[in-house]
């Protein structure tokens, strides 16, 4: 780096302005990428509910469509290869998006109580949101990096068995219970902030689009609380009956093995 770089560096950090008297475009362009990867994110997660609920139609349909991942109509019998690279992209990106979001926690505890003194004060529920988004952030740092590098590590072993075995004999359920309250409400809070932030769906009355915009956090929250707590309940029974046979791969109905 030259000299002049390293120059420009300084002044920016003393004055968040470059030497030109501009202001840095860097925090504009961390919180568009925070953004986009928390959207990425929030979104991935509705859908892994979709797919993991599938169990709550059939073992057979949820064996089904883990083989369709699994690219079995390209692959003979499929290949956890596919899984593999997927996982590994969330993984990425969730640990890029809480990089970037650690960049908004409170650091220290002065600010943490400035934080909680003001959102007391103003008796503001966006900002109790907010304060609501950086414990679940908290908690799914460790609790998601747990899962995902679970998964990463078993992308070949995903189906009804293997699944509900690694949910009730092997105690995940514990992790999962709190996972599930936090990531629902991290990212149903997330998307409403995303929403007010970006100004999507907002109509002329911007009090009232703020109004439906809660209304449909709080229906996404509990509709995905819901499943997903159904989709576990279905896991944890499947693998309390299946645990004589722990390890076993399930076998679908014409014969096809997992």
């Amino acid at each position: 780096m030259s000299k002049t770089n390293i120059n420009e560096n300084i002044i920016e950090s003393l004055i968040g302005k470059t030497g030109e008297k501009k202001r840095s475009k860097i925090p504009a362009r961390l919180d568009l990428l925070q953004s986009a990867t928390g959207l990425f994110l929030a979104v991935f997660m509705i859908f892994h509910m979709l797919f993991v609920s599938t169990i709550l139609v059939s073992e057979d349909f949820m064996f089904s469509v883990t083989k369709a991942f699994e690219l079995s109509f390209v692959f003979e019998g499929g290949s956890s290869v596919p899984v593999f690279i997927a996982i590994s992209v969330v993984f990425a990106v969730f640990i890029f998006h809480a990089f970037l979001a650690l960049r908004k926690f409170p650091i220290n505890y002065r600010q943490f109580l400035r934080l909680k003194t003001h959102a007391h004060l103003m008796q503001h529920s966006d900002t109790k949101l907010w304060l609501v988004q950086i414990s679940t952030g908290f908690a799914l740092f460790f609790l998601g990096s747990v899962h995902l590098y679970t998964m990463l590590t078993n992308s070949g072993n995903i189906g009804p068995y293997a699944s509900a075995d690694r949910v009730y004999s092997d105690y995940m359920w514990v992790l999962y219970v709190v996972l599930l309250i936090a990531v629902e409400f991290h990212g149903a809070i997330g998307l409403y902030r995303l929403s007010i932030k970006w100004g999507w769906f907002e109509g002329s009355d911007a009090k009232e689009s703020r109004k439906r915009l809660k209304k449909a956090k709080m229906v996404l929250t509990v509709v995905m609380l819901g499943l997903g707590a159904m989709t576990l309940l279905a896991y944890m029974k499947i693998g309390q009956e299946h645990q004589a046979n722990y390890g076993e791969r399930y076998s679908i109905t014409h014969g096809e093995m997992k």
